[in-house]
């Protein structure tokens, strides 16, 4: 079978996709939550800015070091969630969200706000790599649905936060961080009551396994051009705030809040439909071309904003469909434990996301605006040429369950590598 006609698995009724036991909506709705900290930032970093004195790259680097934190600690998911469980990685993700969130609401500088989000990218790690692998073994209907669910989940919380930061940060900037601190730990609550313990896999992972897992041809094509995508969308995520020009965070926050709710809009109605009718690689590719098609208008017209909000909303029933189906092949296309697979996957994309933000505010201060939207086209045209050559190790072999112990993981990876 080729790539360009691998099919997907269910079907459009998506049976049984919202019959689901307690614990799976128990974690889903901590992803919302979870996610939201990705967006929550957008509507007030001109406000951020401008009472902490702060230029437009320094305050990007709220992204860079949450992003970059999230990326290199996907590496210690694995190894930490083989020795204590799944329900208690879970715990300890959104413990530490509660925490860095309220601290980075009482900063007193950039920098205090830029360190705390660190750590709030630490809890990140934890929760987002054992919330996918949880959601898929435990959820009805087959891989297919539990990826629809994540991927709502994730669209959801990138839809709500914006607009929860912007409701919010109408008080004070400081708004965001303490209301979300709170939904965190409602979030907890959640998981701590109605998640079952989890047993503890019975071989632990090693930290190396994720940069292992890289030596698969297929997974390391779909991670490169994750890095290189994201290079697209974290500039359409931190940088258009500032090349909107607009200063009120509920009018920043409604501008995301449509984009996030056409991402999750595509995720769950769309994808599904292209994937099967054309096939993942060629659905991806024409995401990825639509994508920088509207990143190249958004610089060639930066000095108008109508054109600004309407591509950013349009772009996120691309990066919608787009975020669905590679998820869906990050765990299906390697031989690997799935929950190795997306932290492989996740460290090398949320790197990428760390390297965008601070490169877009870097040439946002040193050239002008439709520089990082520039930026961003170049990085997701390559990511889609990546993606095209590597396509032929995209075959997805669908009923055949991924290997449960790292030792067979580590074999097939070798022999294909």
């Amino acid at each position: 079978m080729s790539a360009d006609t691998t099919t997907h698995t269910g079907t459009d009724a998506r049976p049984g996709l919202l019959k689901q036991p307690v614990a799976v909506w128990a974690v889903a709705f901590a992803a919302v939550v979870s996610f939201m900290g990705i967006g929550l930032v957008d509507p007030i970093l001109p406000a951020i800015a401008g009472e902490l004195g702060a230029t437009k790259a320094q305050t990007l680097l709220l992204f860079t070091s949450y992003l970059g934190i999230t990326g290199l600690a996907m590496l210690l998911t694995g190894w930490i969630s083989s020795r204590f469980g799944a329900k208690k990685t879970l715990m300890a993700g959104l413990a530490l969200n509660v925490v860095f969130a309220a601290l980075a609401g009482s900063s007193s500088s950039i920098g205090e706000i830029v360190g705390f989000r660190a750590g709030w990218g630490l809890g990140n790690a934890l929760f987002i790599a054992t919330a996918l692998a949880t959601i898929v073994g435990a959820a009805s209907g087959g891989m297919s649905n539990a990826i629809i669910l994540y991927e709502a989940a994730l669209g959801l919380g990138i839809a709500t936060g914006p607009l929860v930061g912007g409701l919010l940060g109408e008080v004070s900037w400081r708004g965001p961080f303490f209301g979300t601190a709170v939904l965190m730990a409602i979030a907890f609550t959640a998981i701590v009551t109605l998640l079952p313990s989890t047993p503890k896999p019975a071989v632990r992972s090693k930290i190396s396994d994720p940069i292992r897992a890289l030596r698969h041809k297929g997974l390391a094509t779909v991670a490169a051009m994750a890095f290189l995508y994201n290079f697209g969308f974290f500039t359409l995520l931190a940088y258009t705030p500032f090349a909107l020009g607009i200063s009120s965070p509920i009018k920043l926050g409604l501008v995301f809040f449509g984009w996030g709710l056409c991402l999750a809009i595509a995720s769950v109605a769309l994808a599904p439909r292209l994937q099967r009718r054309f096939g993942s690689v060629a659905v991806v590719s024409t995401m990825l071309a639509l994508f920088a098609i509207v990143l190249v208008v958004e610089a060639v017209f930066v000095q108008h904003p109508a054109v600004l909000v309407v591509g950013t909303i349009v772009a996120g029933l691309f990066l919608g469909v787009n975020n669905t189906i590679v998820t869906e092949l990050v765990m299906e296309v390697s031989p690997v434990q799935r929950s190795t697979a997306s932290a492989s996957y996740s460290f090398v994309r949320f790197i990428g996301g760390a390297i965008a933000a601070w490169a877009a505010g870097e040439l946002g201060e040193v050239l002008a605006d439709w520089a990082p939207f520039v930026l961003g086209a170049v990085g997701v045209l390559v990511g889609l040429l990546v993606l095209r050559r590597g396509r032929r190790h995209l075959v997805v072999v669908h009923d055949e369950p991924a290997p449960h112990s790292p030792a067979e993981a580590q074999a097939v990876t070798a022999g294909d590598a």
